[in-house]
């Protein structure tokens, strides 16, 4: 067979468009990629410029700002001295109050103010007749107490032993048992008494019988006792016929009473009951003992305090009660002072109280080495610095500064006047690098407190508000406080804070004020 021949058309491409895709026409992607892309990226260019400069055309708030002061750390070698300050001597932390405690009346003082005593001694006595009385009071009812006691253990004792062994019970029991083996005898031998009776009546009978049928042979007297006997033995007969019940309720009686002391014997109840009766009383009788034991105990104590003894050594400072003077001891209803009789001491454990000024204030430090004169003694005395009190004096402008002496001399004691003089700690600032260490300051009046702490106003470099935390040092002098941690040197701070600022608020810096704080 010959080939069809290959026709070549068939595999040409249609590229005539169509009206079902127009998109396609390259007339429009033309269009596109010349007009709407490069508009889409103005307009994106357009919006991140106004978003990223749309806050320069906001109003801003007109601000002065002033640098953070900055100042050399200055070397202050140790032991230098900074001031001196006026003081006196007081006990550390204070004085012992010396108190009775037991109520009385003082009979007499045994210490002098300034006497050194030991601990336990006796420093005063009281009136003790009172407590010598109810101590003999109370042995008296101990006694008592105790006789008690040996009372209800003996019945006790007596009431186990009749638990142990009822003997009392047998003896009612051997009794029952006694009555009621009479009582079966005597059911048990009836019958025969009934038959003996009834052989009697038939014997009195036939006499009687005899004696009748020869009544004209015998007197009437006869007769009659015939008939007496048989009326006798006839009655002997009915009253034996009728014992017969009575014998057997009585022996039934005698029968369940035996059961029953049995059960008693063996069950035990009462002695049970006055066993554990006297337990109890010998409880309660032990507890009675207990009570006034405690009770002498109580006595006792209160006559061991009518003498007054010194809680530890030391020596004495001065006598608050006098012989004769009434003392309450502990009641709660007075205070304190009503019951103290001397105060006390310790010589090893003094302090200074000085009247710092309160422009040197800033220079105390806790544990910076102070020396202290006094006119009873030709030696200088150590001692360093505890704490400050919150103790100001406004007619002297002063602060309380309490300061320990360390080995104290024997001649120094209260109330003594001394001069502190303050010198300057041992600290870092001896190094070379701390020689080159900056502290930074600010005004005090730009220090704010919020609830989140403390902080300042500081402007960034884009000049945007924000609140800076800080933690604040001492004073500086001349308005300023000295600033730990929180600030730099090259931070801006805003000297005239507008109202209604707020974090992130952008600002507009008109000056730089570089003369305040620097005065």
């Amino acid at each position: 067979m010959a080939e069809a021949p290959l026709d070549l058309g068939q595999l040409a491409i249609d590229r005539t468009p169509t009206q079902n895709n127009p998109a396609s026409s390259p007339r429009r992607r033309r269009w596109i990629s010349r007009f709407v892309m490069p508009i889409g990226i103005l307009v994106g260019f357009v919006v991140l410029l106004a978003v990223a400069a749309g806050r320069h055309w906001l109003p801003r708030q007109t601000v002065t700002v002033m640098p953070v002061i900055a100042k050399r750390a200055e070397v202050v070698q140790a032991g230098q001295t900074l001031f001196q300050s006026p003081g006196w001597i007081e006990p550390r932390p204070t004085a012992i109050s010396v108190a009775a405690l037991a109520p009385g009346v003082i009979e007499s003082l045994l210490v002098v103010e300034g006497q050194p005593v030991k601990r336990g001694e006796p420093v005063a006595r009281l009136i003790a007749i009172d407590a010598e009385l109810n101590v003999q009071q109370a042995k008296n009812a101990v006694a008592i107490r105790h006789g008690e006691l040996q009372r209800a253990e003996a019945e006790l004792n007596a009431a186990r032993v009749r638990f142990e062994n009822p003997v009392h019970l047998e003896v009612q029991l051997a009794d029952a048992e006694s009555m009621l083996a009479k009582a079966q005898t005597e059911l048990a031998k009836l019958p025969f008494l009934i038959d003996a009776a009834e052989a009697n009546v038939e014997y009195a009978l036939n006499n009687m019988q005899g004696k009748r049928s020869a009544e004209g042979a015998i007197s009437g007297r006869i007769l009659a006792r015939a008939e007496s006997d048989h009326a006798a033995e006839h009655a002997n007969l009915q009253e034996l016929q009728r014992r017969q019940p009575n014998l057997k309720r009585e022996v039934d009686a005698l029968s369940n009473k035996v059961q029953a002391l049995e059960k008693q014997r063996q069950l035990l109840v009462e002695e049970t009951r006055q066993v554990e009766e006297a337990k109890a009383k010998v409880a309660s009788s032990k507890a009675l003992w207990d009570e006034a034991r405690l009770q002498l105990r109580q006595t006792e104590l209160a006559l061991e305090r009518n003498v007054v003894k010194a809680p530890m050594d030391g020596r004495i400072l001065r006598l608050i009660a006098s012989p004769g003077t009434r003392v309450s001891g502990m009641a709660s209803s007075t205070g304190h002072s009503a019951s103290t009789v001397v105060e006390m001491y310790d010589p090893e454990r003094l302090q200074v109280r000085a009247d710092v000024r309160l422009e040197d204030v800033p220079m105390v430090r806790q544990g910076q080495p102070v020396e202290i004169e006094t006119a009873s003694s030709s030696l200088v005395i150590q001692g360093r610095v505890l704490q400050a009190t919150s103790a100001a004096n406004v007619q002297k402008n002063t602060l309380e500064v309490k300061v320990e002496l360390i080995d104290p001399p024997p001649t120094v004691s209260p109330e003594m006047l001394v001069t502190a003089t303050f010198l300057s700690p041992a600290t870092e600032l001896d190094t070379q690098a701390a020689k080159d260490r900056q502290r930074l300051f600010v005004p005090q009046s730009l220090v704010q407190t919020g609830d989140s702490g403390t902080f300042v106003w500081c402007v960034s470099s884009d000049q945007i508000a924000r609140k800076t935390p800080v933690i604040v040092g001492g004073a500086g002098g001349d308005g300023l406080v000295e600033i730990e941690s929180g600030l730099n040197v090259t931070d801006k701070l805003i000297a005239n804070i507008p109202s209604g600022l707020e974090a992130g608020d952008s600002v507009l810096v008109e000056r730089e004020d570089t003369t305040m704080g620097m005065n």
